[in-house]
């Protein structure tokens, strides 16, 4: 008979009841892989009500005080899937000092406390594992410790975030206001009733934060990420982009220039040829440049029961496994180095300018003039119908420092009969 490896489970929501799922649908082959027989034993639910509504789906000890299973001694794994920061971290915390290790899809957490997480499990020799917390379904953090760690990896941009690429691409591909576009997404339960992690970019940073630890060994807060959301992009900028080979999409951007990082979240310009541009509606995908593979990038879904809680399920295996070899306490990600943030100066690229002037002659030459002095040359420059009055225009520029954008930037904003619309960068493909 195997070794029976109990499970704590901490949410029976979503993501959490698929864990109890994909166990007993694959019961033989992670048996198999594992040599033990893995049973979710307890699970944490938040009240009475739900504690009679969940024991009548699923064959599981239910409790919904969390020392039932912190001092369970047979319970050797504690799965948190509660989310926010507390009392998720305290839970983790106390698992941790009773020495169970920790599988966990808290993003939030792990962006904003993962050191303190990590220093406490390799105090009481634990694993702590959190695949989940990043794209869902998508084995990306895995990957990129094991499979690329004898790559280089010089930039990783992702569409982490499904609300805001569903967003987009409805209003690419049904011309919806972003109005529009959000009021759907709420209504197919994409965008929470208060989308302010999604559509301003909080939720896509916390996961570029985590992204950034794995492929440089960089630990950054989010302050030192430059965050933007989509709530700016309207449909003139989204029409202007296709008109010009582009798609609006929310990119998260984590690159290494001279020894730093930089870090951002934000809509950018990506051209139709860019692999990044075909991923439509909820879905995520995650791109890398590294100096031995070149070019790849990782696509599926990144929310979801059964996506995320196959990555959940596969943390528990690696833990399952590292037991039997009687290697647990070993960091997730190995990879440490001294972190350093690029200067604006020596972050490269180009940008899109959406610009309202007066309809009148010399404008033009106005703002050309304004960018040589910043040094800014134009590559394309559109200008769409007037209505006699105001005109609207486009441009793309040369690539340029990220320094010279905010000068630019500055400099159009200080013109009174200037309007800046909307500056996003580019990606080429």
């Amino acid at each position: 008979m195997k070794e029976k490896l109990k499970i704590g489970l901490l949410g029976l929501g979503t993501v959490g009841s698929g864990v109890p799922t994909i166990l007993e649908e694959h019961r033989e082959k992670i048996s198999q892989v594992t040599g033990m027989d893995i049973v979710v034993s307890k699970a944490l639910v938040r009240d009475e009500k739900e504690q009679q509504y969940q024991s009548e789906r699923f064959d599981i000890e239910l409790t919904t005080d969390i020392n039932d299973i912190i001092n369970d001694d047979e319970i050797k794994i504690v799965v948190e899937l509660i989310g926010k920061i507390e009392p998720a971290k305290t839970y983790i915390m106390q698992a941790l000092e009773k020495g169970k290790h920790i599988v966990t899809a808290n993003k939030d957490l792990l962006a904003q406390h993962g050191s303190e997480l990590v220093a406490l499990a390799q105090k009481n020799q634990c694993d702590l594992y959190y695949e989940a917390s990043v794209a869902g379904g998508i084995p990306i953090l895995r990957t990129i410790a094991n499979s690329l760690a004898a790559d280089d990896i010089q930039k990783v941009l992702g569409i982490v975030n499904g609300t805001t690429n569903y967003m987009l691409t409805k209003m690419v591909s049904e011309k919806q206001t972003y109005e529009e576009a959000l009021a759907k997404a709420q209504e197919l339960g994409f965008a929470e009733s208060d989308p302010t992690n999604d559509v301003d970019g909080i939720d896509a940073a916390y996961k570029m934060v985590i992204l950034s630890q794995f492929a440089f060994g960089m630990n950054i807060g989010l302050k030192q990420v430059d965050i933007r959301g989509i709530r700016g992009i309207s449909a003139d900028d989204v029409a202007i982009a296709s008109h010009l080979g582009y798609e609006i999409k929310l990119i998260g951007s984590s690159e290494k220039s001279n020894g730093g990082i930089a870090v951002e979240v934000a809509p950018m310009l990506v051209a139709a040829a860019h692999p990044l541009a075909s991923i439509r509606d909820e879905f995520n995908a995650v791109f890398i440049y590294s100096a031995g593979v070149g070019e790849s990038m990782y696509y599926g879904p990144g929310a979801g029961a059964k996506p995320t809680a196959t990555s959940v399920v596969s943390d528990i295996i690696t833990i399952a496994k590292n037991m039997r070899l009687d290697t647990t306490g070993h960091m997730f990600n190995e990879y440490q180095h001294e972190t350093k943030l690029t200067a604006d100066e020596d972050i490269f690229g180009k940008y899109y300018f959406s610009i309202e002037m007066p309809d009148k002659p010399g404008q033009i030459l106005k703002l050309t003039k304004l960018m040589a002095e910043a040094n800014v040359s134009f590559d394309q420059l559109l200008q769409q119908k007037s209505d006699g009055e105001r005109a609207k225009f486009a441009t793309i520029t040369h690539t340029i420092s990220k320094a010279q954008m905010r000068e630019v930037t500055a400099q159009i904003e200080k013109l009174a009969e200037f309007e800046l619309l909307n500056t996003l960068k580019v990606l080429e493909g």
